[in-house]
């Protein structure tokens, strides 16, 4: 059986005090049956890294460059992000993919460059309300994933995938459950056959996750855990999930 796995993604947000007292309570509320992470600007590495060291809750980025050094002003390479210790690096999130213009081939060179330096990239995937409406839910999220399987080649099995649906994100509009498991199952499938890995890895969904709907959710055979936005920084309420989710 699959491990759950629960990822906070800060977005941005956050200061040095809030942190602090999120990250205290994340600490505190230990064991939790489920892997759990966060993903924080890039300022807050080394203060979230010192934070969660020695515990065995895990931190990432909210992006990474393609690029492994050069002259790319803003960029930050996976060489970097593995220098605090990064665990994860999100690449391809839906706010990259429309408000930065990021395509699929850059969205998996990024998760190549992540694996490079063994940070495990989580790949995004997602249809928009549109897309949805016009019966090209499918087609989207295959062509996305189909991008990265193929740069990463023998090693796609060592990433891990989070469907978010464009239209559920930050709107408290969520998938049902039997919408989310489709598109879960579709893309397990498109992984086995591309890899012998593929039934161990896990996909993630994200799209407006919260208490009272994260057990249902998790429940579902292909849903391995959460890619958390808003609720992930209400200390509570991600604790919630992550229990729901162990």
């Amino acid at each position: 059986m699959r491990r759950k796995l629960v990822v906070g993604n800060w977005k941005m947000h956050g200061s040095r005090p809030v942190n602090a007292q999120l990250l205290s309570a994340l600490v505190g509320a230990r064991p939790y049956g489920c892997d759990v992470a966060v993903c924080v600007p890039f300022p807050y590495l080394s203060e979230t890294a010192v934070a969660l060291t020695g515990s065995d809750l895990r931190w990432g980025s909210q992006d990474c460059s393609a690029h492994e050094q050069g002259a790319f002003t803003g960029e930050v390479s996976a060489g970097m992000l593995a220098e605090f210790g990064c665990r994860y690096a999100i690449v391809g999130h839906s706010e990259r993919r429309q408000f930065h213009q990021e395509g699929d081939q850059l969205v998996a060179d990024k998760a190549k460059a992540a694996l490079g330096k063994g940070v495990t990239p989580i790949v995004c995937v997602g249809e928009t309300l549109a897309q949805r409406e016009a019966g090209d839910t499918e087609a989207v999220v295959k062509r996305q994933l189909s991008a990265v399987i193929h740069t990463l080649a023998h090693c796609a099995g060592e990433m891990v995938v989070a469907y978010e649906p464009v239209w559920a994100i930050g709107t408290g509009r969520t998938a049902t459950p039997e919408q989310a498991q489709a598109v879960h199952a579709l893309l397990r499938a498109q992984l086995l056959a591309a890899t012998p890995r593929a039934s161990e890895m896990k996909i993630l969904y994200g799209g407006s996750v919260k208490p009272d709907n994260a057990a249902t959710l998790f429940s579902q055979v292909d849903i391995d855990g959460g890619l958390i936005g808003g609720a992930s920084l209400k200390a509570a309420d991600f604790i919630a999930i992550c229990r729901a989710a162990g």
